[in-house]
């Protein structure tokens, strides 16, 4: 195991993980002691600053999405070192790994992938890597569902099978959802559970919701194309800027009357460019943008809608036009059932107090690709320390309260027990 306090490993593998002098290292005694069960308390005990090494590692150490090798090496050789069987997926990626016999089984998820984000938080375990950094978290849900894993291994006897996805590729579309998938990662698996670190909630808190949490995230690309001309003369030409304006504030605004308000669906671009002179009318131009919905149906109607709204927006223009919609990931949708599994686990490891309500948000989650096929729930994980600014996910000076790893060590494995209960 990884040794927090120095730069030898506690197996003698010198220069895994370099001193992090000044930097205050949180204890079990911080979040939930006592909780049990015994067996957790116990492991929290002697592995706790080994939750934080591994985070602290993993931070410094940022890959992108599938190119998570040493990342993957690194979680299957912990595991393999505690007596478990991983099984590395053959992109060489991404594992899952089982801990407990039985016919039942359930999953934790965490994903494993950085951002291309230059650091700017300062801290002493900042990424080493230019322009690559954990700015969403996955680092903090890695090291979590690490020690979970060890932890349900120390228990004496388990009530069925927990099998742990480590997942890579959750910042990109199509997402590394679909490689676990693919591989088999659900086969035999009832339901699935997961965590994502929200600097919005206080370290201690819990976000749920039963229903969409996340929204459907799709992209569109426009282009379109024009004879081209002088501004003086736009009647003897297609104008292409025009058209593009036309788009811009139509699109939004027919999708607002054609689709239910309460569905949460929003469209905002996000780059336009075409032609560069002042007084020529431009033959091409683009149209990129984001396409979100917290309605399942209605996400799966989006896309002849769009094209026929874009068609008719453009037919009095003259321009020729190639829509692109290339289809996202689906929202996570929490249901009743599962939902209440993850919030009994979440009073169980932390209390009634530590459940609070949280609201669905726009942004997107390839968690939603694994509900397509069995049930499950995804909730908030406090990370913020109470203090100070809250520098948001995806921000360079996103950093965590590190005692948010042990909360949710506690989390994950008593939602797991919940699950299998």
């Amino acid at each position: 195991m990884l040794d927090s306090r120095s730069d030898t490993p506690r197996d003698g593998r010198a220069g895994v993980l370099i001193s992090d002098e000044g930097v205050s290292m949180p204890s079990v005694e911080d979040i939930g002691a006592g909780r049990g069960p015994e067996w957790l308390d116990s492991w929290l005990t002697r592995g706790s600053a080994d939750v934080i090494a591994w985070y602290r590692h993993i931070h410094r150490h940022p890959e992108l999405s599938r190119a998570e090798y040493n990342t993957t090496e690194m979680v299957a050789g912990l595991l393999s070192s505690a007596g478990l069987r991983p099984k590395v997926f053959d992109t060489g990626v991404g594992l899952t790994c089982d801990i407990g016999i039985g016919d039942r089984c359930v999953a934790l998820r965490a994903d494993m992938d950085a951002l291309p984000v230059t650091e700017l938080t300062g801290l002493p375990y900042s990424s080493t890597v230019p322009g690559v950094a954990h700015a969403c978290g996955h680092d903090a849900h890695t090291s979590m569902l690490l020690g979970a894993a060890l932890a349900l291994a120390s228990a004496p006897e388990l009530p069925g099978r927990v099998r742990l996805v480590f997942q890579p590729a959750e910042e990109v579309m199509p997402g590394g959802a679909l490689d676990v998938i693919a591989a088999g990662g659900l086969d035999g698996v009832s339901s699935i559970f997961g965590l994502h670190c929200d600097p919005r909630l206080q370290v201690g808190n819990v976000g749920t919701r039963v229903g969409a949490i996340t929204s459907a995230t799709d992209l569109l690309e426009l282009r379109l194309t024009s004879p081209g001309g002088h501004t003086s003369r736009p009647h003897l030409t297609a104008d292409l800027v025009h058209a593009l304006g036309t788009v811009i504030t139509g699109l939004p605004a027919l999708l607002s009357r054609r689709v239910d308000p309460r569905s949460g669906t929003v469209l905002v671009w996000g780059a336009v460019h075409a032609g560069e002179a002042p007084n020529a009318v431009p033959q091409d131009g683009v149209l990129r943008g984001t396409l979100r919905t917290g309605d399942h149906e209605v996400w799966a109607d989006l896309e002849p809608l769009v094209a026929g709204l874009v068609e008719s927006l453009l037919a009095p223009t003259g321009v020729g036009f190639e829509l692109e919609h290339r289809r996202g990931v689906p929202p996570v949708v929490n249901d009743v059932e599962s939902e209440a599994v993850l919030r009994a686990g979440v009073e169980a490891a932390l209390g009634e107090n530590a459940v609070t309500s949280t609201k669905q948000s726009s942004g997107g989650e390839d968690f939603g690709w694994y509900l397509e096929h069995i049930s499950g729930s995804f909730a908030r994980l406090g990370v913020w320390s109470g203090e100070g600014a809250q520098p948001d996910i995806h921000q360079p000076t996103f950093r965590i309260d590190e005692r948010a790893l042990l909360t949710g060590v506690r989390v994950l494995t008593h939602t797991a027990l919940a699950a299998l209960a």
